[in-house]
Order: C-alpha cells, then structure tokens, then sequence
C-alpha cells in the first residue's frame, strides 16, 4: 500500500539563498565592510587565534581605496566593535578612530593590499597549527576537500627576517604572494586574501583547520594524497571566493544574533 501524496515541490525561486549584497551608495558598502571585519575579529577570537598583540584583519575602504578599516592595537579581538575599527592609510597613519594601529603588521598588509587591488581583505594571525605547519617550512598537501581549495593556490614565502616592520620586506611577501588566495609564512604563520571579508576570514580558517588535518594525520600515520587532476577538479569547484563567502555565512549568522553589540 502507498501513502498519502506528498505535497508537490516548491519552486526553487521561493526557497532563500544568500549571495553577497548589492550595495546602494558607498556608505552603505563601508558600513557593511565594517560589520563584517567587527564580526570576523570576534569570529577569530573565540577560535582562540590571537597571541597577545599579534594578529590583524585589514578591509579597504570602498571610497578611498588606498586606505584600510583595522582592528585597533591592543584591543581583544572578542571585544571589538564596529565604532572601534581604526581607518589607515597605505602608511599606517589613522585617519579616524581612536586607537593605535600594530605598524609591522600594517606594513604587510598595506604591501599586500597595493599590489592587489583585486583584494578587499587580508588575514594574518599567529594561530597554533598555522605556526606549526610554517616551523616545518611546508605547504599544505591534498589530503581532504578542504586543503584542495588550497591546492597550488597557496605559497611558502621562505624566509624569515624577524618583526616585518618595512616596507620592502612587504613587498617580497606581496611578490611571493602574487595572484594566490595564501601564503605560509616560513616560521611565522599564515596569511589569507579574498575579496570580501567574508572570503579572507573563511580561507584564514579553512587552512588553520587544514593544517591542523595534515598535522594530525602525519603523527598518527602516513597521509594519503589526493591526486593531482582529483585535487585540481575539487579546488575549480571550491576554490573560489564565492564559495569562501557562502560557507563563512553559518558563522555570520551565528555571531551577529548571539553578539549583536558588535554592531555598535
């Protein structure tokens, strides 16, 4: 015997999914930009991936585009708000907030924003596994989906000179960097872009976790790769910035409903 009919499907255009904002005005986008870094901080917080003062995500300013929305020196990442995000421009001088900004930090990101003019965010941390895969002075491997969006889209800038407080210095970590989404930063960390904050933040802490993975698996036996072309196919359809955007959503969501102070 069968059961009752089901009710037919609903048509997909009245089922919601999000994709990124349209933005009307530019104050608008800015605000918007301002929120996301706000929440990306606290996101990164509660992960545990500061280490004291260490640690920044920059946003460009959508009008003036050679300046850049920081978290401010000092300041808990779980504590900022989007009324403490600190405005530099490409000299790490503030032009509005009132706080300080980390100089040798800025430096790096500034570098990396100027030669990327495509890159609205940048990620840097001192997170355990991302400190611990950059003292083997190592890659992630094609072990799982996830490191696969990373698979020959990511760099070890091999080399280590101390606190990065140049300019120059800067620069050969935006060179080594070049059109990818990443880099291993040989015995200091990891670094992340994306074009929106949500991309930068989500690839920050896919690769943590990758690492984590690879590091794991490599203390308990000897990992399995993912073949080349199965690698390449898997990171053509996870990759991309809009698939960093779409899975960082769940977090989005979670922190501005469970923070909503972070909006003030």
């Amino acid at each position: 015997m069968h059961g009752p009919t089901p009710p037919p499907p609903l048509p997909t255009d009245r089922l919601q999914f999000a994709m990124p904002p349209m933005h009307e005005s530019v104050e608008d986008e800015r605000r918007h930009r301002k929120e996301r870094l706000a929440g990306a901080l606290r996101i990164f917080g509660r992960a545990g991936l500061e280490d004291g003062v260490s640690g920044h995500i920059t946003a460009r300013d959508p009008e003036f585009t050679e300046c850049f929305w920081v978290n401010p020196f000092g300041m808990p990442f779980r504590h900022v708000t989007v009324s403490d995000l600190v405005l530099a421009n490409q000299d790490g001088q503030v032009i509005e907030g009132r706080y300080h900004v980390n100089q040798a930090a800025f430096t790096v990101h500034a570098q990396v924003h100027a030669a990327r003019p495509d890159v609205v965010a940048v990620a840097h941390c001192h997170s355990v596994h991302g400190r611990a895969l950059a003292a083997l002075g190592e890659l992630l491997d094609p072990l799982t989906q996830e490191s696969c969006a990373f698979y020959e889209d990511h760099a070890l800038y091999d080399a280590y000179t101390g606190v990065a407080v140049d300019a120059e210095e800067g620069r050969r970590i935006a060179s080594v960097l070049d059109t990818r989404k990443a880099l291993v930063l040989r015995n200091h960390g990891l670094l992340t872009v994306g074009d929106s904050v949500d991309a930068a933040a989500w690839w920050f802490l896919s690769m943590e976790r990758s690492a984590q993975v690879q590091l794991t698996a490599r203390a308990a036996g000897r990992p399995v790769l993912i073949d080349h072309k199965l690698a390449v196919a898997t990171r053509e359809q996870l990759g991309g910035d809009l698939v960093a955007w779409i899975n960082y959503q769940p977090l989005w969501q979670d922190i501005s409903r469970a923070e909503p102070d972070l909006l003030s």
